[in-house]
């Protein structure tokens, strides 16, 4: 179990906690192809992070909530809900604006963007004062000690800086696109390099 309420990790010298990590086509697991992750924690033992390009299989928000136990009456029809990765299908994780915090249990992962993994936030996406903009993923993507360093080095990901805009719009088929855009790299100019020295 990856424990998101630590802040100490995004403090790590070297850290990518509130980084992106952006797929490039060297990567040979089909369920990351073209993902935009947000790095949530990352120290020497683990990283976790929220793909925010992939849509859950789950689409109905009040429905589902309903099913999690909390009143989903008040849910927004248009919101939708992300595939946050691979481990732990069976838990949310909201990624939310920083005007709601859970005492305790939020991670302030980056500016305007805040993660909680409790069942508070999730009553509060359906009160009177719900945050501002917010996004429920299902699972997360998570990674062993200096196992997305090596991925790294394999030139699996590239590295960006996320903003708010991009975490918390419904368009996700655009945000692979995005997202290398804004690190200057255009789509088409990726390639796979084939070969070893």
């Amino acid at each position: 179990m990856v424990d998101v309420t630590t802040p100490e990790t995004s403090r790590l010298e070297g850290s990518l906690a509130g980084k992106l990590l952006i797929a490039s086509p060297a990567i040979e697991d089909p369920r990351f192809s073209r993902a935009v992750i947000l790095v949530c924690t990352h120290n020497e033992e683990h990283a976790m992070g929220i793909v925010l390009n992939q849509a859950s299989d789950e689409d109905n928000l009040s429905e589902l909530l309903d099913q999690l136990g909390v009143d989903g009456d008040g849910a927004p029809e248009d919101a939708h809900i992300l595939f946050g990765g691979p481990v732990g299908r069976e838990r949310g994780f909201v990624l939310h604006s920083e005007d709601y915090d859970s005492d305790g249990a939020t991670l302030n992962v980056c500016d305007g963007v805040c993660l909680t993994a409790t069942r508070d936030v999730l009553h509060a996406m359906t009160s009177d004062t719900p945050p501002e903009r917010f996004v429920l993923a299902l699972g997360y993507s998570g990674w062993g000690a200096g196992q997305l360093e090596m991925e790294l080095a394999e030139n699996v990901w590239l590295v960006g800086i996320p903003d708010p805009a991009l975490v918390y719009d419904p368009s996700l088929d655009t945000k692979w696109s995005r997202a290398l855009a804004r690190i200057g790299v255009s789509p088409d100019r990726l390639q796979v390099t084939g070969g070893r020295a």
